[in-house]
């Protein structure tokens, strides 16, 4: 209802709140709550005047700040009209393409303030609708026959699990739980149970799940399928970032010829978020779902046993679920290891990296598990970008913490950055250069956790703003730097505030030069 609202209104008006809260039995109070937790809805209070007619959203995170996002905003805004506000906004998912900016609906990438501007003049708000394989190509190819054995039976829950289980896939969102242990888990709870389909990318550097949906949309609503059927499901929610308009007008149109195909499919609800970056936590988006502020819940009891809407509900990321028609068919039906022959240096699988920054050719790169930075670059990534040697990299966006050129020889999979202080998340790898400050980057990534900290916790809520701005000092105070942030990792109730100091311990450990003596050598 609150989008409804925005959408047709561009904002949210008393009134507006008043007459919902009416409508829904609920306090104007937990309506306003709602409505002010999201970045997305323009609240007007009584006495202030209405948002622009036109927003401008410029992307202020890691790598569009590399490609001069802030100089961009500064430089738009003075050359719009009064009609036009220009917003500096968290990352949009498109770091392929930095630095971007988003005028009204519509992602311009490489944006300039040429670009922009013409943009605007013509009134192209709206995103362009993406070429996808659709549901006849992809039944023309075999699709869905995978899940229709399933279904029918000729081929069985069980076996399905154990393929899955012997393809060792995990998480590939960011927390890497074994998928087929997860299956088990909520299948072995009383019905009815749930699941929740998280596309709430925000981590700055990722853009994998928005790649694979402007895709091959269908190659992951067949594995939801099948995860769904073997799991036993009642009900199936989707949770999609609202940074991706096109891509839920498409999900919603392709949804549908899948209930006209198949009446009997368990009810399938598109949700759409509204630009907080902690929904992407599973049980801040099933607060969110629930129609909530979406505020990490305390654990336990976990999802897979109280979940959705109170029942047990199976939770997954949108590339978890790419991946299970592969693996099924190869596993299960045609008798073939999956994993035969794919990773590298000890170890197994295949993972999708999205690559951004200061490399010749970034995007999306499917390679094996194990590969390091500088084969990823080398030969997937045409290089380094012209001009630009190598200095440091986030291995997982930008909670993952960040690495030096000497540690571009490591192994990039699960578990084996433990060792210095990162984890690969969701393979959002960033480059950077020697044009680049791993301080500025990190002070970068300290303020986006700041600005999406949904509050509930008093380490994250108050350690972000104070180590953003202990962060801007020419030399840091490294020993309180440190206490806040064991403060911030040790009683943080969810993994943003756990992970948020990451970048700063980084820095401190492995770019010292950047942070320490710079005062005393002023002084000499």
């Amino acid at each position: 209802y609150l989008h409804r609202l925005q959408d047709r209104h561009l904002a949210l008006y008393p009134d507006h709140l008043a007459a919902l809260a009416e409508a829904l039995g609920l306090a104007r109070a937990e309506v306003f709550e709602v409505a002010t937790f999201y970045h997305h809805f323009d609240v007007v209070t009584d006495g202030n005047p209405a948002p622009a007619r036109l927003t401008v959203r410029v992307c202020e995170s890691l790598t569009c700040a590399m490609h001069g996002a802030a100089e961009l905003a500064d430089a738009l805004s003075k050359r719009v009209d009064a009609g036009i506000r220009v917003q500096c906004v968290p990352c949009v998912g498109r770091c392929d393409c930095a630095p971007v900016a988003v005028v009204g609906r519509n992602p311009v990438t490489h944006a300039t303030v040429d670009t922009l501007l013409d943009t605007i003049a013509t009134g192209d708000t709206e995103e362009p609708t993406p070429d996808i394989v659709g549901f006849d190509a992809y039944r023309a190819i075999g699709g869905y026959e995978l899940y229709l054995s399933v279904r029918d039976g000729t081929l069985s829950a069980d076996a399905v699990i154990e393929a899955v289980d012997k393809a060792g896939l995990r998480g590939l969102g960011g927390a890497g739980f074994p998928a087929a242990r997860k299956w088990r888990a909520v299948r072995a709870q009383p019905a009815p149970r749930h699941m929740a389909v998280n596309i709430d990318e925000g981590e700055p550097g990722t853009f994998k799940d928005r790649h694979y949906l402007s895709t091959d949309p269908h190659r992951f609503l067949e594995g939801m399928l099948i995860a769904a059927h073997v799991v036993g499901v009642a009900g199936i929610w989707i949770y999609l970032r609202d940074e991706y308009p096109a891509l839920r007008h498409m999900l919603a149109a392709e949804l549908d010829r899948l209930r006209t195909e198949w009446p009997d499919l368990p009810p399938i609800e598109l949700r759409r978020g509204a630009g907080a970056y902690i929904c992407g936590e599973e049980s801040a988006m099933i607060e969110s779902i629930e129609g909530k502020r979406g505020m990490p819940r305390l654990r336990p009891p976990y999802v897979a046993e109280v979940g959705l809407f109170g029942r047990p509900t199976l939770v997954h990321n949108l590339e978890t679920l790419w991946w299970i028609p592969d693996i099924v068919r190869c596993n299960a039906v045609e008798g073939r290891d999956w994993l035969a022959g794919r990773g590298r240096h000890g170890r197994c699988g295949l993972r999708s990296f999205s690559v951004s920054g200061r490399v010749a050719k970034p995007g999306v790169v499917l390679a094996d598990a194990g590969i390091t930075l500088r084969e990823l670059i080398d030969e997937h990534c045409g290089g380094m970008a012209p001009g630009h040697e190598l200095y440091g990299y986030f291995p997982g966006g930008a909670s993952g913490g960040i690495l030096p050129a000497s540690l571009a020889d490591v192994p990039l999979d699960f578990d084996t950055l433990a060792a210095h202080g990162s984890f690969i998340g969701s393979a959002a790898i960033v480059v950077f250069s020697r044009h680049d400050q791993a301080r500025l980057l990190a002070t970068n990534a300290m303020r986006f956790f700041a600005h999406e900290s949904c509050g509930q916790c008093t380490p994250c809520r108050v350690g972000t703003v104070k180590a953003a701005e202990l962060m801007t000092e020419a030399e840091w105070d490294q020993t309180l730097l440190e206490e806040l942030a064991q403060t911030m990792a040790d009683a943080s109730i969810c993994g943003l505030g756990q992970a948020a100091p990451n970048p700063l311990r980084s820095v401190m450990k492995f770019f010292p030069q950047e942070v320490q003596g710079l005062r005393q050598g002023a002084e000499e």
